[in-house]
């Protein structure tokens, strides 16, 4: 009898031992935080990078102009059916980036094994949060700004309809009044016409907005990654991603109708905000750890954010207005054609997460 609880008692030690030697393997496979297993090839990767920057930069240029191109092609024209399809397209792409792209990879930052476990982030799930406060945000922002410019348009209409009657000592006013400039007294049409076309700047200028940060975020990790492997699909995908991104934006430009000059500057400033991201991850990629944990918050708080602003531009400011538009209403084929291209748009855009 002692002999055999002499041999149980060995067995249990023998059998504790294993758990403690086996314990710490199995909790390092969980989370390669410090070391990385692939080889990387440096060299490789910076001509990867390199001709992503100008794959990209292509590729956005062409996505983005596009649309800007309706005011010499006819079937482009925002009083076209055609264009209204086009943008439904566009309008898919962007609600599948926030949602298919931008907001699960801030999950995955903000809920990394590599992030301290007394840290509050993976108790809380900041990013659906963040996420909501950033479209929260860009109403108020939406909705405030349409406001201001709506209501400084009509005083601006009052004081000059007024200048002859009643305000003498308003100078500049009043010479352009007497020397009968159209501004003096504008048509009710121009009055109707020009709050829409601040509507439409405003939309184009917050989409902007969130299409670059998102922009930045993407190309940073691009840029900071040292595995080819990693790098070659992606240069790929995010040509095709920045494109119809480009035309989702373009799209917007061109019913706000701006000046030459604003629209070449929206455009370019557009076109350049993925290569200069992947520019400044070359440049920090010998210091910077997408998976330290600064990388990783910082990357979730921008991603979730920009995903808020994302998801609300293109369901509120893109998709709403013209699904619920009379002209689209009382046209059925018009009406088909247009949720068909938004369920392309989302189709593309949701394919292309399986590599980027």
């Amino acid at each position: 009898m002692a002999h055999f609880q002499l041999c149980s008692l060995k067995i249990l030690q023998i059998f504790s031992l294993l758990l403690i030697l086996l314990y710490p393997a199995t909790v390092s496979c969980d989370c390669t935080c410090d070391k990385e297993d692939i080889q990387q090839n440096k060299a490789e990767a910076l001509r990867y990078k390199l001709g992503a920057i100008a794959a990209i930069l292509v590729a956005g240029a062409i996505g983005v102009s596009l649309p800007l191109l309706g005011t010499r092609i006819p079937a482009l024209r925002p009083e076209n059916d055609i264009f209204f399809m086009i943008k439904a397209f566009a309008a898919g792409v962007i609600l599948a980036t926030g949602f298919v792209h931008i907001l699960p990879d801030a999950f995955e930052s903000l809920t990394s094994p590599c992030l301290k476990e007394s840290s509050p982030w993976g108790k809380f799930p900041f990013s659906g949060f963040i996420a909501m406060m950033s479209a929260i945000g860009t109403l108020m922002i939406d909705a405030f700004a349409t406001g201001y410019y709506e209501r400084q348009h009509l005083s601006k209409h009052k004081h000059v309809n007024a200048a002859d009657e009643e305000h003498a000592g308003h100078v500049h006013v009043h010479t352009h009044a007497t020397h009968g400039h159209a501004h003096g007294s504008a048509s009710p049409s121009q009055e109707l016409v020009l709050p829409g076309l601040i509507r439409q700047r405003i939309i184009s200028q917050v989409l902007e907005v969130g299409i670059v940060v998102h922009s930045v975020v993407i190309g940073i990790s691009l840029g900071a990654s040292q595995s080819p492997d990693t790098i070659r699909p992606l240069v790929a995908a995010l040509s095709f991603h920045q494109f119809f991104e480009g035309m989702g934006l373009g799209g917007c430009i061109s019913q706000a109708q701006f000046k030459s000059v604003s629209v070449a500057i929206m455009g370019t400033f557009f076109s350049l905000t993925t290569p200069l991201g992947i520019a400044i991850g070359i440049g920090i990629s010998s210091f910077y750890r997408d998976n330290s944990p600064t990388g990783l918050i910082v990357d979730g708080v921008f991603n979730s954010a920009s995903a808020g602003i994302l998801i609300y531009m293109a369901l509120v400011d893109l998709l709403a207005a013209d699904f619920m538009s009379p002209r689209l209403q009382s046209n059925v084929r018009l009406q088909i054609g247009v949720n068909l291209s938004l369920l392309l748009g989302t189709a593309c855009m949701s394919v292309l997460a399986k590599w980027a």
